[in-house]
C-alpha cells in the first residue's frame, strides 16, 4: 500500500545533548556504586563487627540511651548509627554532640572508631574526603545528607537548627543540660526523629530521667568493659581487674552501674546536684580566688596541674566557677591561671607550693608581676584537708556553676588511697578554704 504508516524518524541527538546524557548515565553509575558501598559497609558492621546490643533497636522508640563501661564500643555504635541513617536516607540532616569541641575532634570525628573512620571514601560528596569541612565539623554524603559536629559546651550555637537524628556522645559529663534542651527543641525533621546517647554513667539528674523512661520513649543498652574483651589488650583488661575488680569505681566504670558514690568518698552526686545552677542563676562576686595545685613535671606520665576558680556572694555562699586543670606545661599553666584571674575579676592567686616552693611564684611574677599571689602548703593529709569543704557542701554552702564531670568525679571517688593524686580536688580545696576562712594578706613581691 502506498499510503502505509510511517513511523516518525527520530532525530540524532546534538554533541551537547550526548555530553548531557554521558554525564546523567556516569552520575546515575556513581549514585549506585555509592549506595551498594554504603550497603556493604552496614552489613560488615551489622554482621561481622558487632555485637547484638550494638545494633540500633527495632521499635517504637525515641531515645537509645546507651549506658556503657569504658571500651565497651560505644563511640564506634554511634558513629555506626548516625552514618547508616545518613547514608540510607537522602537529604537528611544529623547531628553529633560531645562534651568539648576537643572531644568532638579527637574522640567523635577523627578517633580511631570515629565517623572519618567508619565513612567509606566512596561516600562522601563526590567521593571525596575533602568535602568533610574540618573548621565547621560538617560531612558531606553523596546523597545530599549532613552529619554536624557540636561542642555541647557552646548551646546556643544548637539554638534554632534543626535535624532528623543526633548523636549525643558521653552526655553524662555535659557541663550545660541546656545544650540537650536545645537539641531536642532541633529535633523535629522528618516522620521519625531519633536521638542516640552514648556514656558512661553518672548519676545525673538528666540520665537518671532518661533512665526512669525506660520502656516508654526510651531504649536502654547496659554494657560492661569486658563485653568487648575481644578488642582490648589482654594485659590492659588484666589490670582493671586486678585494680578495680569489687570497687564501686569499677561498677561504675567498667559495669556502667549507676552510682551515687564510693565508700569512703567525702561528696556523693547528690550532694554536688542538690546546688548546681546554671550560669544565668549566677549572682555576683564578692570575693574570687584562682587556685593552683602545680604539677612537678609536664610530660605523657605527669599528674594533671589543678586551676579551679572560686567565688563568694555575700549570703556567705560559695560557687565553683571554673575548671581548667590538666596535663599542662609550667608555661602554659602560669598564663592559664593569670588569664582566669583577669576573666573572673580576681581578687588573688592561690598555689600550694609543697612541690614547688619559691619557684611557682616566680614564675607567675615573670608573666604578670602584678597579680595579686599567696602561697600554700600542705602540713596535713589531704583527706583531712578535705573535712571542712567537704562539710560546706553538706550544709548546701557550695554551687557549682554548670557540670565539672571531672571535678565531680575525682570528689566523688577519692577516698585516700594511696598513690591517687586528685589534683583538681587539691586545687578545689585550697579554693575554698582560702576564700571561707582566709584573712592573711596577698604576697605582691618576691620576698
Amino acid at each position: 500500500m502506498e499510503n502505509q504508516l510511517r513511523m516518525p524518524q527520530s532525530q540524532p541527538l546534538s554533541s551537547h545533548q550526548q555530553k548531557n546524557l554521558q554525564m546523567l548515565t556516569q552520575k546515575s553509575k556513581n549514585f549506585f556504586h555509592q549506595q551498594r558501598v554504603a550497603h556493604k559497609a552496614y552489613i560488615d558492621w551489622a554482621s561481622h563487627n558487632s555485637r547484638e546490643n550494638q545494633r540500633t533497636p527495632n521499635g517504637d522508640w525515641g531515645t537509645w540511651l546507651i549506658l556503657a563501661g569504658r571500651g565497651w564500643g560505644k563511640t564506634r555504635t554511634g558513629a555506626e548509627d548516625i552514618i547508616h541513617f545518613a547514608l540510607h536516607n537522602e537529604n537528611v540532616v544529623c547531628a553529633v554532640v560531645a562534651p568539648t569541641g576537643g572531644d568532638l575532634r579527637r574522640v567523635c570525628f577523627e578517633g580511631i572508631s570515629g565517623l572519618l573512620s567508619c565513612i567509606p571514601d566512596d561516600c562522601y560528596w563526590k567521593g571525596n574526603r575533602k568535602s568533610f569541612n574540618r573548621s565547621t565539623y560538617e560531612i558531606h554524603l553523596y546523597n545530599g545528607s549532613k552529619i554536624q559536629g557540636f561542642a555541647a559546651i557552646e548551646p546556643d550555637r544548637l539554638r534554632g537548627a534543626q535535624f532528623h537524628r543526633a548523636w549525643c556522645d558521653e552526655l553524662a559529663a555535659w557541663r550545660y543540660t541546656d545544650a540537650f534542651d536545645q537539641l531536642m527543641f532541633g529535633l523535629r525533621l522528618g516522620e521519625d526523629p531519633r536521638c542516640v546517647i552514648t556514656t558512661t554513667p553518672r548519676p545525673t539528674p538528666l540520665i537518671v530521667d532518661l533512665v526512669k523512661r525506660q520502656d516508654k520513649d526510651v531504649w536502654l543498652t547496659r554494657g560492661s568493659t569486658f563485653e568487648n574483651a575481644d578488642n582490648l589488650a589482654p594485659s590492659a583488661l588484666a589490670q582493671l581487674k586486678d585494680r578495680y575488680e569489687g570497687t564501686q569505681l569499677g561498677r561504675q566504670e567498667l559495669y556502667a552501674e549507676v552510682l551515687d558514690s564510693l565508700d569512703g568518698a567525702l561528696w556523693n552526686y547528690s550532694m554536688i546536684e542538690s546546688c548546681r545552677i546554671n550560669k544565668e542563676q549566677l549572682p555576683e562576686m564578692q570575693r574570687v580566688v584562682v587556685a593552683i595545685d602545680p604539677a612537678v613535671t609536664s610530660n605523657e606520665s605527669s599528674d594533671e596541674t589543678g586551676i579551679i576558680v572560686v567565688g563568694k556572694c555575700s549570703n556567705n555562699r560559695y560557687y565553683v566557677l571554673d575548671d581548667s586543670s590538666g596535663k599542662l606545661s609550667a608555661d602554659t599553666w602560669a598564663r592559664k591561671a593569670i588569664d582566669l584571674f583577669y576573666q573572673y575579676d580576681a581578687d588573688r592567686i592561690v598555689a600550694e607550693t609543697n612541690n614547688g616552693g619559691d619557684l611557682v611564684e616566680r614564675l607567675l611574677r615573670s608573666i604578670d608581676n602584678s597579680v595579686p599571689y599567696k602561697s600554700v602548703h600542705a602540713t596535713r593529709g589531704k583527706m583531712v584537708r578535705a573535712e571542712p569543704i567537704s562539710a560546706l557542701y553538706e550544709q548546701k554552702k557550695v554551687c557549682h556553676v554548670g557540670i565539672l564531670s571531672k571535678l565531680e568525679d575525682q570528689m566523688t571517688s577519692y577516698t585516700g588511697l594511696k598513690g591517687s593524686s586528685p589534683d583538681r580536688l587539691d586545687a578545689l580545696v585550697w579554693g575554698l578554704t582560702e576564700i571561707s576562712r582566709s584573712s592573711g594578706n596577698a604576697n605582691w613581691r618576691i620576698s
